[in-house]
């Protein structure tokens, strides 16, 4: 049977409504604190501004070992992402109450006047040893009623997003995630967005979207042009896996972890001088995902920031701008 036109143009019209807007997201850490702010030095080890060096991170940053409850590092990030045409940044999020969660909403206000919107990553269930649908489900509502109505958040058709890591996904399995989700959207009213860390046909039915992290396992030790052939294969069966759902195409500048005391050998994929994160934006933008995600802006032990470096400069930040400019339009 035929089927007139003006149904499919309707049906056409009806699901680019209900398609969330493009994004470029940026996965950010909020785990950094120093003396002068903090009383304490956290997650920054052995710094030596003189040498420009800091023990299990791959560069120095150029804003220096950095606090990241400083309201004017933090204006800095999201001025300087919002330029670059980021869209959003996706907070690594650990705990109720802990550092990472008392600089959330510092970092969600700094966003609304920047234009740019927060979401959290989740990154491991609760309790912690003895993870539990109930405790992970109680974690989850903390987050959206604290945080969820916020201007700044990120929001897909009215409903707040929320990023599930690899780890908290594999401590409860797709299984018990459903059970997560069900409760979560039982009890919050509207229901939640939830992006998960698995490129699979299994988490798509889960997940209202699919993700992951960081692909380095799959690019590490590669040369320039077999980075763009994994790509260019790679990014788009991530997008048809997703099918419905949100697809994500992730992107990353390099990755050393070489500094932190994990068993050889690491998994490092060149920078090739910026040349990696642009060969990886070109096959992100060809394979048309929904968003694209980077990894990271200042993810300083494992080498994949793109934040500004005294090794690196403002390089990525300027492509950035030059790719975003062309993804968004």
């Amino acid at each position: 049977m035929r089927i007139p036109g003006f149904i499919l143009l309707l049906v056409s019209v009806l699901a680019a409504a209900d398609a969330p807007r493009k994004e470029v997201l940026a996965f950010y850490y909020g785990w950094y604190g120093n003396p002068e702010i903090s009383g304490q030095w956290v997650h920054w080890k052995d710094v030596d501004p003189a040498r420009r060096t800091i023990g299990e991170a791959a560069h120095f940053p150029v804003l220096g070992a950095y606090d990241s409850h400083d309201p004017m590092v933090i204006e800095q990030h999201v001025s300087e992402a919002r330029r670059a045409g980021i869209t959003g940044f996706i907070a690594s999020w650990w705990g109720q109450g802990d550092f990472h969660d008392k600089g959330m909403l510092p970092l969600l206000n700094a966003a609304q006047k920047a234009g740019l919107t927060v979401t959290a990553y989740y990154e491991t269930c609760k309790p912690r040893g003895t993870p539990s649908v109930s405790g992970t489900v109680d974690d989850l509502m903390y987050l959206l009623e604290h945080y969820g109505n916020h201007p700044a958040w990120l929001h897909v058709n009215g409903r707040p997003v929320v990023f599930v890591y690899g780890r908290a996904i594999g401590e409860l399995n797709l299984g018990g995630w459903q059970g997560v989700m069900s409760e979560v959207n039982h009890r919050y009213a509207g229901g939640a967005v939830f992006i998960g860390d698995q490129i699979s046909a299994a988490a798509a039915e889960v997940f209202n979207g699919i993700h992951t992290y960081n692909p380095t396992g799959q690019t590490a030790h590669k040369s320039l042009d077999e980075i763009r052939a994994w790509a260019a294969k790679a990014y788009p069966d991530w997008v048809r896996m997703a099918g419905s759902r949100i697809s994500c195409v992730t992107v990353i500048p390099g990755y050393d972890d070489s500094k932190l005391a994990r068993p050889a050998p690491r998994p490092i994929t060149d920078r090739y001088h910026g040349e990696t994160y642009r060969v990886l934006w070109e096959q992100a933008i060809a394979a048309h995902p929904s968003w694209v995600l980077i990894t990271s802006w200042n993810e300083w032990h494992e080498g994949s920031e793109i934040e500004p470096s005294i090794e690196n400069g403002d390089r990525e930040l300027r492509s950035t701008y030059e790719f975003t400019a062309r993804f968004l339009r």
